[in-house]
């Protein structure tokens, strides 16, 4: 086969490649409608980054393997937009949609015969997508309207926003210049995730989902915006140079068919009557939306009419926001409570005199954590001003001072965990309280699922439910017990037959067989994860050993700091875990570790050299990698220190290549740690 006949396949097999991925990304974040696994997703795009590692001239901007982060800019540059970026006049009620109505009737008559479209006011942030040729070039902020700022990088990041349209192959034509506007915002399950894994690492969380979206599309780094759970929808079209429909309708549809994400809940409507009605509705069923809209848009159809009627200040005439009710109440805080996570974070919360917000009674709202209730000067006994937004449990937004009378208490936080008594902890520089009982009684369900999880023991069969049911029946009290289970307690819980009695217990034995580093996983300690438990295991070798280790003593291995070697020490120093341990002894769950060394044989050509892997690699793993270097008598540590020899660098290196940049030490890729 000749060059240039080699060239095109290759350059074939690219597109192709580039479109499924298009087209899959777009079945997965835009339609939730997945119709290939995750695995068989993430093929495509190692097999596109793979022949653009090899044929890097064949990488274009709107490449999928481009939505990840690149280098942190210093600033953000202005943009001018191309037509006025316009905001809203807002109505509150019924009389004030109809008192608008009326004033557009009085200026054009036309009005009279005019539909209606009816969206949701989407809480988030606005953006300004340019596409040329059908090509994503670039996206702006609002900003004030005529200017925003160029967040282009940051934006290639969101899944859902179409790098190229059309998405789907067929005979649609892009026109050759088109701006789209849209709402970047965050779904509120996946706000509230974010949430619970930074209490989980110790760090403060956010207080809205709207504040957090905006804040991670202004992140100088484009990283940090990549690892947020960014969505888009999409709503108008601000310029276009070739045919775009003329109603508000038909270019939602237009949008939709280019692959751009459109609300479901947009509504057609011929009477302003059943427009209000239809409004009025969604004050209530917001609350089954999966995101957060403080209103709803009402816009005249006709954009030819629209355009007609013009502007006020900065407000079309042809639109109005018909806005909620505020979610925010005053009550009296009766007491704090606290609850006790699955990774022992303890976490405030308030009870509340009951009060309606928003046709929902609330009796209790979070603190967030115990800094939170300091910094706001929060006592028991105040009025409190409460907010509740969507689906995200309400939370204390602070007191009202002047309503104070003097009875108030301060709230300090315990000195044991409010559930099992034992010791809690605060380390330095960390926002959370900690109780360090693996058996806490609150936390037992929650570990036991860590435990036998795929990366831990790995035990098929104990699944969330079953743990719920053999917990609930006092038949497992820590986890040590799930090894002392029995066929004849297992077939007497509602749903186990004596096959699935047997296939557990076969599950259970076999976990017994689990290296050292997956059971310092199952423990849960915390801050240990897969590498530092690995660590551990190359370095003590066994949970006896690993026992009697001192904080300082564990900081001489490369990457633990205080706040992980002290959290290890306390874990062991608990009475309750120390017996816990005993048992696993007694139950035969007891693995040892041969202490590894550099290889110094023949083949030792890494000897005495630390790596530090970063980012995706094209054809190895993190694992493998890590494998092959410890082969050739190499190191790999997880942070970059002034001893680190390489960095391995791949796709998407984030922070760590910063690092060693600073250190001036040497960064190669996969190939290079193969020449070596």
């Amino acid at each position: 086969m000749s060059t240039e006949k080699k060239g095109n396949e290759i350059e074939k097999k690219v597109n192709k490649l580039r479109e499924e991925i298009n087209f899959h990304n777009y079945q997965y974040h835009v339609l939730d409608e997945p119709l290939i696994s995750d695995r068989e997703f993430d093929q495509l795009l190692i097999d596109l980054r793979k022949i653009e590692e090899e044929h890097p001239e064949l990488i274009t901007p709107d490449s999928p393997t481009q939505r990840v982060g690149s280098q942190p800019s210093e600033r953000f540059t202005k943009v001018q937009h191309p037509a006025p970026i316009l905001s809203l006049a807002n109505a509150f009620n019924a009389d004030e949609v109809r008192a608008w109505y009326e004033r557009l009737y009085r200026l054009d008559e036309r009005v009279k015969n005019t539909e209606f479209v009816v969206e949701p006011k989407i809480d988030g942030l606005s953006v300004i997508l340019h596409y040329r040729d059908g090509v994503f070039i670039q996206g702006a902020t609002r900003g004030n309207g005529e200017v925003g700022e160029d967040i282009t990088t940051n934006l290639r990041t969101i899944p859902s926003i179409p790098l190229r349209i059309p998405i789907k192959s067929g005979s649609l034509v892009p026109p050759s210049y088109l701006v789209v506007r849209g709402e970047v915002f965050m779904y509120l399950k996946e706000f509230d995730e974010l949430n619970r894994k930074l209490l989980e690492q110790g760090e403060k969380p956010y207080l809205n989902p709207r504040n957090t979206a905006a804040g991670s599309l202004r992140q100088l780094d484009p990283v940090l915006t990549a690892s947020r759970p960014l969505n888009l929808l999409t709503y108008s079209i601000v310029t276009a140079e070739g045919d775009v429909p003329e109603t508000q309708w038909d270019r939602l549809q237009f949008l939709k068919s280019f692959g751009f994400p459109v609300s479901k809940d947009i509504y057609l409507f011929g009477m302003l009557d059943e427009t209000i009605k239809e409004c009025e509705a969604w004050n209530t069923k917001r609350e089954q939306l999966a995101y957060e809209i403080d209103g709803m848009v009402i816009k005249i159809n006709d954009l030819v009419l629209a355009a007609d009627l013009g502007y006020v200040g900065k407000d079309p005439r042809s639109a109005i926001a018909f806005k909620f009710p505020a979610r925010e109440v005053t009550t009296r805080l009766f007491d704090i409570g606290i609850n006790v996570g699955r990774t022992g974070v303890l976490t405030p919360y308030a009870i509340l005199e009951p009060v309606d917000i928003g046709g929902v009674i609330v009796k209790q709202a979070t603190l967030h954590n115990f800094d939170y209730i300091y910094d706001k000067d929060i006592r028991i006994g105040d009025t409190v001003r409460v907010k509740r937004a969507g689906e995200v449990i309400p939370y204390v937004i602070g007191p009202e001072m002047k309503l104070r009378n003097g009875k108030e208490i301060i709230f300090y936080p315990p000195d044991v965990c409010p559930e099992c008594g034992e010791p809690i902890e605060n380390i330095p520089g960390e926002v959370a309280w900690y109780c360090v009982n693996s058996a806490c009684p609150e936390q037992l369900i929650r570990n036991i699922e860590h435990f036998v999880s795929r990366g831990a023991m790995d035990i098929v069969g104990l699944g969330i439910k079953n743990v719920e049911q053999l917990v609930s029946e006092e038949l497992i009290k820590d986890v040590a017990d799930i090894f002392t289970l029995k066929k004849e307690d297992l077939i007497k819980l509602e749903g186990f037959a004596n096959k699935k009695a047997d296939n557990l217990l076969e599950a259970i034995n076999e976990s017994r067989q689990q290296p050292l580093q997956r059971l310092i996983i199952a423990l849960g300690i915390r801050g240990v994860g897969e590498v530092a438990s690995e660590d551990l295991a190359d370095n003590y070798s066994s949970l006896d050993v690993l026992s009697k280790a001192s904080q300082d003593e564990l900081q001489l291995i490369e990457g633990f700091g205080p706040n992980i070697s002290q959290a290890i020490v306390d874990w062991f120093a608990s009475p309750t875990n120390l017996q816990l341990l005993e048992k696993l002894r007694s139950a035969g769950v007891w693995p040892s570790a041969e202490i590894k060394s550099e290889n110094n044989g023949e083949d030792a050509f890494l000897s005495g050299l630390v790596f530090v892997i970063t980012g995706t690699l094209p054809t190895l793993s993190r694992q493998e990698a890590k494998e092959y270097i410890k082969s050739k008598g190499g190191k790999v540590t997880s942070s970059v220190s002034k001893n680190t020899s390489f960095i391995v660098a791949g796709e998407n290196p984030g922070s760590k290549l910063d690092k060693a940049r600073e250190l001036n030490i040497e960064i190669i890729d996969e190939n290079g740690l193969k020449s070596l």
